[in-house]
């Protein structure tokens, strides 16, 4: 009986996928939860701590001195700082600069012979020896343990937002022809490639392999100016999707044909043979056979090429405008933040709402992205 034992490499391989499946889903759940948090916790704690107290400093503004009402000789206004029973008041102020100086329960001089007392549940008293004057109350800055909250008004905010279900539909729009373009013109463009024999096929696969080294950012203006021009010349108007979509084939088609091109080589010679011997053409055997036998490389690229597109910024405001009526959702995201980021609390929630579609794009093919990205990287005797 032979004894067998386990290679301490399958331990390595697992601990390595483990690893990685912490990497991607550690902030993506850090994402969700950060969505789903009160938008003042979430300004100071991570998301790690969502479901523990948090101190936090804040202000309000006690009643007016319309609301005094006189008491033993003294006139008092009294209020509650804070909304239910649940935060604690730990420390408090008047002054901007010392928001902790006094404990609760703890009478503070404010002048005029006034005094100032916060409790710990948030209600206070200002009691004064002589009338109060003036139309604003006093100012109050304190200290306080937040119990966790979560809202959906993150959510609620963005998606209510003016002009955000034009956007979506705009990216669609977008998106789904610059996929599906790219796949069809690659997938006979790789099948020329890989079973067409021709003067140059070397060379044009070489060119190929080198224009996936080439940045968008390098290409962007010298492509721009020749759609221009070709527009101009036969008057077609230069902000079109027509144009972006051209513009998303150019850049997605290297990697299209590459990837298609080696998986298509490594299937069974035999089968086209047998294909051709019956009187099949080329075309019949691409469509008949190659296509069908392919669909695992051409879901492997759909899957990239639809995360780019829907996920794309710049080409989208190069070549279809940043106009109200032709924004994109990520534009338009980007406008809800504000031109200085004002509102940045809301990306968690928006960041969450753009990563919904691609996931479900992701979950649906997943299982032909491996065997896609493997292709023609064995290849039998």
């Amino acid at each position: 009986m032979i004894a067998t034992s386990r290679s301490p490499l399958i331990f390595v391989v697992h601990l390595s996928v483990l690893l990685l499946v912490a990497l991607w889903t550690l902030p993506t759940a850090g994402l969700l939860i950060s969505s789903l948090r009160d938008k003042d916790q979430l300004a100071v704690s991570g998301w790690w701590t969502a479901l523990s107290t948090s101190s936090q400093n804040m202000t309000g503004r006690a009643a007016s001195p319309e609301a005094q009402v006189e008491r033993d000789g003294k006139f008092v206004i009294s209020g509650n700082l804070v909304e239910g029973g649940t935060t604690k008041v730990s420390a408090f102020g008047f002054r901007p600069m010392q928001p902790a100086a006094f404990e609760p329960g703890k009478p503070a001089d404010i002048g005029d012979g006034q005094t100032l007392t916060v409790n710990e549940d948030g209600s206070y008293e200002i009691v004064s020896p002589t009338k109060m004057e003036g139309t604003r109350g006093q100012r109050i800055f304190y200290t306080a343990s937040v119990p966790p909250r979560f809202t959906l008004d993150n959510y609620r905010e963005v998606l209510n937002a003016e002009g955000i279900g034009a956007s979506f539909i705009n990216s669609l729009t977008v998106a789904i022809p610059a996929t599906i373009i790219p796949i069809l013109v690659a997938a006979f463009c790789a099948y020329a490639l890989a079973w067409m024999p021709f003067p140059g096929r070397a060379i044009l696969i070489a060119v190929i392999v080198g224009l996936l080294v080439v940045p968008l950012q390098m290409s962007l203006i010298p492509l721009l100016r020749l759609y221009n021009g070709v527009g101009a010349f036969f008057g077609v108007p230069a902000k079109t999707y027509v144009g972006i979509w051209l513009a998303h084939m150019g850049f997605g088609l290297p990697l299209a044909v590459y990837l298609l091109r080696n998986y298509m080589a490594g299937l069974p010679r035999e089968i086209m043979e047998s294909a051709r011997v019956d009187g099949a053409s080329d075309f019949d055997i691409f469509v008949k056979i190659i296509l069908p036998l392919s669909f695992p490389a051409l879901a492997s690229f759909a899957i990239f090429q639809f995360l780019w597109t829907w996920n794309d910024l710049l080409v989208a405001m190069v070549f279809l405008g940043a106009g109200n009526e032709e924004l994109v959702l990520t534009g338009r995201l980007v406008n809800l933040l504000g031109s200085r980021g004002g509102n940045w609390e809301i990306l968690t929630a928006s960041a969450f709402i753009t990563i919904i579609v691609p996931l479900i794009v992701f979950f649906s093919l997943q299982r032909f992205l491996v065997r896609g990205l493997l292709a023609g990287s064995v290849k039998g005797g």
